[in-house]
């Protein structure tokens, strides 16, 4: 799969140069942001590289490179629930320096239009913690649309929090 290209980033595959880096960035809790309570360990990550390279059919990761060739992010898709037909997108932007540069924004719009052109689905969705006001406005820029609360769906910082549910379906997203 060549690289997705925006203005701000490219959208690329996990390369085995990148194991390292993805091992130190996904496991620094401060960097972390809504998602600080989850540490991957070193084997997971390899394993899961030398298995499918962070992508197959149904779910992949992709990494957010900045014009100095730059690991800023990640993002990526899983199915949802076995009975539902769509998938869950998932963000991340590395560290307070990257963020409010618009990178989030444009990810999640190039995977969005990815997805909707290649997989027979008719709908994704996204899950943010309602404090978490930047994925919030992130997702309204991309033609997301609030459905509702999950409620104490998210165990976190040592109690449980309320989950939004954020959904485009293919029909919204031509009309954007």
């Amino acid at each position: 799969m060549p690289p997705l290209r925006g203005d701000l980033i490219s959208l690329r595959l996990v390369r085995s140069a990148d194991i390292d880096d993805l091992i130190e960035l996904l496991n620094n809790l401060e960097m972390r942001g809504a998602l600080g309570h989850v540490l991957k360990p070193e084997t997971d990550i390899r394993s899961r590289f030398e298995r499918d390279g962070y992508w197959s059919d149904d779910s992949g990761m992709l990494l957010m490179i900045d014009s100095a060739a730059n690991i800023v992010g990640w993002t990526g898709f899983i199915p949802l629930a076995f009975y539902l037909c769509g998938y869950e997108i998932s963000y991340q932007v590395f560290g307070e320096q990257q963020s409010g540069k618009g990178y989030a924004t444009e990810a999640l719009g190039l995977l969005t239009e990815y997805l909707f052109s290649t997989k027979l689905m008719d709908r994704l969705q996204l899950n943010i913690r309602p404090d978490n006001l930047a994925s919030r406005r992130v997702a309204e820029k991309c033609g997301y649309t609030r459905e509702g609360v999950m409620r104490s769906a998210l165990f976190a910082d040592g109690r449980f929090h309320d989950i939004e549910m954020w959904s485009i379906t293919r029909q919204m997203h031509e009309a954007l």
